[in-house]
């Protein structure tokens, strides 16, 4: 089949690459434009124009779809099928309209539940037990088109938004080649979405940071395991301006002291009382300026001392 690919970041490579494996012929791929990054700023290109490139295939990058000239490009290029994946835009309704079978999106959850722009981080922040992949008509209304597929995957309480990212960008590379597939061969589904269930997942942002310690343990390590690598959670609670944590662990423990209250600091980590009662371990810090460590390297530069009663 002739596929138009539209994608972005990491996630959206396994999705070009099974459909490169699968010998479909790849006309284009669409991507954002080449970003200033780092500290040199130096422009670097998205990671779905450094595969489409390897392989030789047109690349677009647009700054808009919606003055027309996106829309003649592609039907000079004649797809019998786009396929999005984080692509990072929304496609106009002529050009959702163009191919003959249709726009269909992967998208990281199961649809209509985290519709939106970070549906995995949500996912974690939330402390949700499951997610998964759907593969989906494109509509007008953001992630609301009809579902053709779904796979799920269980979310381990300890792991991150970083393995659940990575998992569910082979499982939702792998569901989108059989769903080609069967779109080829016309045994594809099509199941409505129920709109009243949809809940959302809002961009991200910096005011997301920092933990109030008077929320239960398990709240805040889900924070800590969904907000990495950014904007990460954040506290100014060991004197060292406002630190960033990366990593955290639930001791099981209780405690009468006040939220907030640093109990202990050793090379193990730093225990801090929550709002429910329960210990949380911090493991894993950020100070300004500095690079992520361990909480045994951070306490070497950064000495903190457990609160007295």
């Amino acid at each position: 089949m002739t596929i138009l690919f539209m994608g972005t970041p990491d996630f959206a490579v396994p999705s070009l690459e099974v459909l490169i494996a699968a010998g479909h012929t790849i006309c284009g791929v669409f991507t954002q434009p080449d970003r200033p990054k780092n500290r040199g700023m130096k422009l670097q290109a998205p990671p779905v124009k450094r595969i489409a490139l390897a392989h030789d295939i047109p690349v677009f990058q647009p700054v808009t779809l919606k003055d027309g000239t996106a829309l003649e490009e592609i039907r000079q290029m004649s797809p019998e099928l786009i396929v999005v994946a984080a692509y990072g835009r929304l496609l106009p309704r002529k050009i959702l309209e163009l191919p003959a079978k249709g726009c269909i999106n992967v998208h990281s959850s199961l649809l209509p539940k985290y519709r939106g722009a970070a549906p995995i981080n949500w996912a974690v922040l939330n402390g949700e037990e499951e997610t998964g992949v759907t593969i989906m008509y494109m509509a007008q209304e953001l992630d609301a088109g009809d579902i053709i597929a779904q796979a799920s995957t269980p979310i381990d309480p300890e792991e991150t938004v970083e393995s659940v990212h990575d998992r569910l960008a082979g499982l939702g590379a792998r569901l989108l080649v059989q769903t080609v597939s069967r779109l080829e061969a016309g045994t594809a589904e099509r199941t409505p979405q129920d709109g009243e269930r949809a809940t959302y997942a809002p961009m991200l942002s910096r005011e997301l940071s920092p933990i109030d310690w008077t929320r239960p343990a398990r709240e805040i390590h889900d924070q800590i395991r969904g907000l990495i690598p950014w904007p990460a959670s954040s506290t100014d609670l060991l004197g060292a301006g406002v630190v960033k944590v990366f990593g955290g662990r639930e001791t099981g423990e209780s405690t009468s002291r006040r939220p907030g209250t640093i109990l202990s600091a050793d090379k193990r980590g730093i225990r801090v009382a929550c709002g429910d009662g329960k210990v949380l371990c911090l493991t894993e810090l950020q100070a300004p300026g500095s690079r992520r460590m361990s909480a045994a390297d951070y306490l070497r530069g950064h000495p903190v001392s457990a609160e007295e009663d």
